[in-house]
């Protein structure tokens, strides 16, 4: 009996409500808790689409915040992403060197001089980069947006007008340099008088030194930066997600299980706030016409007996009487006129 009740008291004690176990399938139990903690979460947030776009929209917009080195992360994504559009700059550089005309030049005492009094070829190499720098911002604008959902917002912006001004200059430098070997060659081993062409260049854009030391980029190479950030604002003006963001739209079997919403009463309905504004009416004032809607709803009274206005006393003038109104006296009626061939009565 002893051994009997000191084996069943561990499994009694073990099946006591609010003790911990040590047993292996404790064990399982309590992980089997845990695991079915956020699922359950889940289930009972899917009940509700309204609730359930809220939490997926919560968690895209807090899914790098709420972590351990999610700043970093994003910081790292983005840089990532801006040197990428930095490198597309090197076939940038190269379209603009294959499109933009070569300067014509003659090799002099002094150096290299052009050809003809004004030259046109650099003013069309400016604007050849300037028309690719734009659609070039464009195109990225684009892809951050589209590709970047979830960096959408003041990163995705930032990412796109970096990503524009290093794409920007490396097309400068690769397509300055796309022919400049030739050219240093025979501008410095050709005879004076030797015509060649010098390769494309920028005249309206480069880089200055802000008090000698800080370079800064100005002119047409700002303008894929330029390109980028205006369209990259313009998506997300036109964005219908508050958050920039796509957010799950409601269930349509939910949708469909909805009752129909009952119909609106006919008339139109006043409108609460505008009434609850205005000030009450003013008390009407003794004297006034009487409301037509209530004369229209209060038939007159009955004459009373003959002399009945006589009876009381007289009304002052101006105001309505409250009392039943008397029988007013009949108007003489006028003398039948004379028949034909009589004399007519004598007036007055």
């Amino acid at each position: 009996m002893a051994a009997t009740e000191s084996a069943s008291q561990p499994t009694a004690e073990a099946a006591a409500p609010g003790t911990e176990t040590t047993e292996p399938g404790g064990k399982v139990a309590g992980l089997a808790a845990e695991v079915d903690g956020p699922a359950a979460a889940a289930t009972e947030s899917s009940s509700d689409p309204a609730a359930g776009a809220a939490v997926l929209s919560a968690e895209a917009v807090d899914s790098t915040a709420g972590r351990p080195g999610g700043r970093g992360r994003v910081a790292a994504f983005g840089a990532a992403t801006v040197l990428v559009l930095g490198l597309l700059g090197a076939p940038l550089g190269w379209l603009w060197a294959a499109v933009a005309p070569a300067t014509p030049v003659v090799k002099s005492g002094d150096g290299a001089v052009y050809g003809q009094a004004q030259p046109e070829q650099p003013i069309a190499a400016d604007g050849w980069f300037s028309l690719l720098g734009l659609a070039f911002g464009v195109l990225t604008a684009l892809a951050v947006w589209f590709l970047l959902r979830r960096h959408r917002g003041p990163v995705g912006l930032v990412v796109a007008a970096a990503g524009g001004l290093a794409a920007g200059l490396v097309a400068w430098q690769v397509g300055r340099r796309v022919g400049l070997a030739s050219y240093q060659r025979l501008l410095a081993s050709a005879p004076d008088g030797t015509r060649f062409s010098k390769p494309a260049d920028l005249r309206a854009g480069g880089i200055e030194l802000f008090f000698g030391v800080l370079p800064v980029p100005y002119g047409n190479l700002l303008l894929p930066a330029f390109a980028a950030a205006v369209t990259y604002t313009l998506l997300a003006g036109w964005s219908r997600w508050p958050s920039l963001r796509p957010e799950p739209e409601p269930d349509a079997a939910w949708l469909a299980a909805q009752p129909p919403a009952a119909p609106k009463p006919a008339g139109p309905e006043p409108d609460l706030a505008w009434l609850a504004a205005q000030p009450p009416a003013a008390p009407k004032p003794a004297g006034s016409e009487p409301d037509a809607a209530w004369l229209a709803a209060h038939p007159p009274l009955p004459a009373g007996p003959a002399g009945a206005a006589d009876s009381g006393p007289a009304e002052p003038a101006g105001e309505v009487s409250s009392g039943p109104a008397g029988a007013r006296p009949t108007p003489p009626t006028a003398p039948e006129p004379p028949a034909p061939g009589e004399a007519a009565p004598p007036r007055g």
